[in-house]
């Protein structure tokens, strides 16, 4: 089994997760991955949904014969062909396309089936400073290979009562990976998207997840925003659609956030080893 440090060493690998579709980690992922480009870091985004949402968020499609997500699960040693530039300077993309759906099949005997990625991702070390991981809705096999490869989960929550209902499943999830596969897995923390502040009920979401999970949610929260939904269409991350409407700035608030929470832990005193003075 791959160690904790294999994909991780030099290189901040994060899932964006969660079993409800339509919460933004899509959105989420290609927005960061855009504001962290912006900041002259090198980053990767591997789309591990068959749906390629990632890919036309960005304008790019899986060409037709060219290496897909797929092909790093069936064939971990073909990342490097499989990421492809886009047209944010200093963000790469591995597509996805719908061949992906069937891969869950193909490695129903492989004994390394949840590891698959995380071989792939610890080939990147060197190459890149974040690889974001866009998993599908579902807590199947995709999802598990992309908390098997991660070193912090990132768990868009939209601000309806529903979505409320499946966040303990994800949380448990999330438990599970990091006692059977990956002990090195975190919850970097939990985004609050689609926020009305008309609304009644995202307030009453959002004070109840904080209530409940505390600096574990992000401050920063991501609003209800017509420029968010229109940015797809255009083939573009909405920080590049338009800079100045609501939801980029608050995309560019929630990476600044992440990069200061980043910071702290870096500076937090280590625990002293066991029978230290």
């Amino acid at each position: 089994m791959p160690t904790a440090d294999d994909a991780t060493a030099a290189v901040r690998v994060l899932a964006v997760a969660n079993q409800k579709g339509g919460v933004g980690k899509t959105t989420t992922t290609i927005n960061l991955a855009t504001a962290l480009a912006a900041l002259e870091k090198r980053v990767l985004i591997v789309d591990l949904d068959p749906q390629g949402n990632a890919g036309t968020g960005l304008g790019v499609e899986a060409a037709g014969g060219g290496r897909t997500s797929y092909d790093l699960l069936a064939r971990p040693d073909s990342v490097m062909a499989a990421a492809v530039p886009t047209a944010v300077p200093g963000l790469s993309l591995v597509p996805a396309d719908v061949d992906l759906a069937g891969i869950e099949f193909e490695l129903i005997d492989a004994d390394d089936r949840i590891h698959r990625l995380r071989r792939a991702v610890a080939r990147l070390r060197s190459r890149y400073d974040y690889v974001f991981i866009d998993c599908p809705p579902g807590l199947g096999l995709l999802t598990l290979n992309g908390l098997a490869a991660a070193g912090g989960v990132l768990v868009p929550l939209q601000c309806e009562y529903f979505a409320l209902e499946g966040l303990t499943q994800v949380l448990q999830t999330i438990e599970r990976v990091r006692a059977r596969f990956n002990p090195s897995l975190t919850l970097e923390g939990i985004v609050l998207t689609m926020f009305d502040t008309r609304n009644n009920l995202s307030r009453q979401v959002a004070a109840d997840v904080r209530r409940h999970l505390g600096d574990a949610v992000f401050e920063t929260t991501i609003p209800r925003n017509v420029r968010i939904a229109e940015a797809p269409s255009h083939g573009k991350p909405v920080i590049l659609y338009d800079v100045r409407c609501a939801g980029s700035r608050a995309y560019m608030d929630l990476v600044r956030e992440m990069l200061r929470r980043e910071r702290g832990r870096a500076a937090a005193p280590r625990p002293a080893a066991e029978g230290g003075r």
